[in-house]
């Protein structure tokens, strides 16, 4: 890195939807001003003061349909007076867009434009029913393909995915791997209170699992609801900030975490993936940010992925190098990503059980590396080995398309 960088400071709402206790789809909700003003005086309350903010960014998706809205960057302001007539701006990358929102930052840092930047990222998507949201998120694919793919199209394209390794590996072995990871989510999700699975209290995940088979009438051919992550609303917030820039906010060091490498990647959206079992964008932009940190994945104490479906956790474990291609779910059935494993991934939940309010998970992902590698977890803190100070997050955005690779170490 040509200069230092940190983040401190991070901040969630609550991620709503179905799974919350409060959650009534028949009541009017909070509208997405709210989210972005909660998640930025959440970051605020934390630095004292908004007026040492130099720059915002917004991450946010599908706002202009799923709200009506466009033109978020206007909306830094309602955090506090003090950021009007401050650069504000806001970036989409589908389902990485938090990720870009930091990205973005970093970069504004890094150019030495802004010594402290607010990040946050957002998404209000309750708005409509499950199938017209599926049109909406179908815009993260090439939408000329929309007519002859599934009327859940996301769901479709990670169905398929997990076809084909059904196909090449066995449909009970790969169903066991899918299935701890759904019990690891909802597990993990139990210690975070801001997840959207924290109410769950189901005394048999597995059982409940492995009842509700895969069904094409109903739903998709190879996934059922469970391996799937949730409709949500919410919102995420962090600050990036060089050492100057920690200085300013008199933040130490040990509460902040260090931007050791990062990587942004993206293919061609108007093509297929090349291979259905491999999540190749994912494998070059994690490869490309441990490099340039100078570490291997093995010196990763927890990582937080983009498990959409329960297949992209299998994927990405193999893709990350943590197991060879067709041994994730059996990496994962063995407990390796549990809290307790030899990689502990997605400490609160992930996006099948914190939840995924789409734009705003990646800067999500960065607040629980954050708040693990500071200590700052409350009930799912783990204890980290003093050898492996590092965090791994992996944003991704659509079918493999846009990934954001970051690697965080302890500060």
């Amino acid at each position: 890195m040509p200069k230092k960088l940190y983040m401190t400071a991070g901040y969630n709402t609550i991620s709503m939807g179905t799974g919350r206790k409060e959650f009534n789809p028949k009541k009017e909700r909070p509208g997405i001003e709210h989210y972005i003003s909660e998640a930025g005086k959440g970051v605020v309350k934390q630095i004292g003061d908004a007026a040492k903010i130099d720059e915002t960014v917004i991450g946010n998706f599908m706002a202009a349909r799923f709200n009506k809205q466009a033109h978020l960057g206007g909306f830094a302001a309602l955090v506090d007076d003090q950021l009007e007539n401050k650069p504000s701006l806001s970036v989409e990358g589908a389902c990485a867009s938090g990720g870009l929102s930091l990205i973005s930052a970093m970069r504004s840092v890094l150019s030495e434009s802004a010594d402290v930047v607010l990040s946050l990222g957002v998404e209000v998507q309750n708005t409509v029913k499950a199938i017209y949201g599926a049109d909406i998120l179908a815009g993260a694919g090439w939408f000329k393909n929309r007519k002859t793919g599934h009327a859940y199209f996301f769901p479709g394209q990670f169905s398929d995915r997990a076809g084909v390794y059904y196909e090449k590996y066995g449909y009970d072995y790969a169903r066991n791997g899918m299935k701890q990871w759904f019990v690891n989510a909802m597990e993990h999700a139990r210690l975070d209170p801001d997840a959207q699975e924290n109410h769950n209290t189901n005394p048999d995940l597995a059982g409940s699992y492995d009842k509700m088979k895969p069904n094409g009438k109903a739903f998709v051919e190879h996934l059922n609801v469970l391996d799937c992550s949730k409709v949500s609303d919410g919102a995420s917030g962090i600050i990036v900030a060089s050492e100057q820039g920690l200085q300013k906010l008199g933040i130490a060091k040990s509460q902040a975490v260090e931007i050791a490498g990062w990587a942004q990647v993206t293919r061609n959206i108007t093509k297929d993936p090349i291979d259905p079992v491999e999540l190749t964008t994912i494998k070059k932009a994690a490869e490309q940010a441990l490099a340039k940190a100078g570490i291997t994945i093995d010196q990763v104490a927890t990582v937080e992925t983009h498990d959409c479906f329960s297949i992209a956790g299998l994927l990405a474990v193999e893709a990350l190098g943590l197991a060879e291609k067709g041994k994730g779910a059996e990496y994962v059935a063995a407990g390796n990503t549990a809290r307790n494993g030899a990689m502990p991934m997605n400490t609160t939940g992930g996006l099948i059980g914190w939840g995924h309010p789409t734009g705003a998970t990646g800067v999500h992902q960065a607040v629980t590396i954050w708040q693990q590698l500071t200590g700052n977890a409350g009930q799912a803190q783990l204890n980290l080995p003093a050898d492996r100070p590092y965090g791994l997050t992996i944003n991704m955005g659509g079918d493999d398309v846009t990934v954001v690779a970051i690697v965080y170490k302890r500060g």
